[in-house]
């Protein structure tokens, strides 16, 4: 869901002119999304929980279909490459922030996520535009910290429906689980970042056959 998914997805974006992948359908669900936004903030802010998840919810079968459409109707396009991820990026980043704002999540929670999420694409980008870095997978752990990631901030939305003790306590623990997994997939990525660079180095300080 940043650059480590732009990469993973590169193989199977087809060319087009920018107008017609604006067209495509995996992109008009994509766009969906990020339409979603704003209306998730603003129920969450009215404290419409219910509401909330139900747009949360909506977001999330957008994101499951527009891969799906990509495949069935090949209309991989390099527009989708990039604006999927960031359209999930910036959805999980504006709920983290809003529901630190209104005291559902506390703020190292956020600052960790915000932290990893930051430090990745920056570094990530630098190294593309470098040229350093050509081809960075998303690893599994990253894939397992996104996912519980989406399963907390579902929680933190159905925990104020029923407020049900054993709710509340999932929520304190998944909150405690997301912290430490941005810190772990933190270090994952930069230890694979690392012995990517010392690798590519070593080739380039070979000498010529």
């Amino acid at each position: 869901m940043c650059l480590a998914h732009f990469a993973g997805r590169a193989g199977s974006t087809m060319h087009m002119p920018i107008l017609r992948q604006f067209r495509a359908a995996p992109n008009l669900l994509t766009l969906l999304r990020l339409f979603i936004i704003p209306f998730l903030v603003i129920a969450i802010l009215d404290g419409r929980f219910t509401t909330a998840f139900v747009l949360f919810m909506l977001a999330g079968i957008s994101d499951g279909l527009d891969g799906l459409l990509a495949r069935w109707l090949k209309q991989q396009t390099s527009l989708g490459l990039y604006l999927d991820p960031i359209a999930d990026k910036l959805l999980l980043s504006t709920l983290f922030l809003v529901f630190t704002h209104v005291g559902l999540v506390p703020r190292y929670v956020t600052v960790l996520v915000f932290s990893r999420d930051f430090g990745l694409v920056l570094i990530g980008t630098v190294l593309f535009a470098t040229h350093t870095l050509r081809e960075f997978r998303p690893t599994l752990f990253g894939k397992l910290n996104t996912c519980i990631q989406i399963l907390t901030l579902a929680l933190v939305m159905i925990d104020p429906i029923y407020g049900a003790a054993n709710l509340h306590a999932a929520r304190g623990w998944l909150l405690h689980i997301t912290a430490y997994c941005a810190i772990v997939s933190a270090a994952e990525y930069m230890w694979i970042m690392v012995r990517r660079i010392s690798a590519s180095s070593s080739v380039d300080q070979l000498p010529a056959a």
